[in-house]
């Protein structure tokens, strides 16, 4: 199982990620040009989590694509978010 950092350290360490209310995780909401872009960029989200094998909690409407990491089996943020994130954070330029 993956260490927690907790989110408040994701928080401090990635710009525009916010810690949940309630409970140990972090938000980010991406907006593209248009659905299709978003879309390119949740299919590369996607392939990396499947890699990963530690998938994001998200959301999809037209351009717009809300993120929601925490790692269930820690019931909280770990290493493996934080790597998530950053990669999220490349692939949304």
């Amino acid at each position: 199982m993956a260490e927690r950092i907790g989110a408040a350290a994701l928080v401090k360490a990635l710009d525009g990620w916010q810690a949940v209310d309630g409970r140990d995780a972090v938000r980010k909401v991406f907006r593209f040009d248009d659905f299709k872009t978003a879309f390119a960029f949740m299919t590369r989200v996607a392939l990396k989590a499947e890699q990963m094998d530690h998938h994001p909690e998200w959301f999809n409407v037209y351009n717009t694509v809300d993120i929601t990491l925490s790692t269930h089996d820690a019931n909280g943020v770990t290493a493996l978010d934080k790597e998530l994130a950053e990669y999220i954070e490349t692939a949304a330029r």
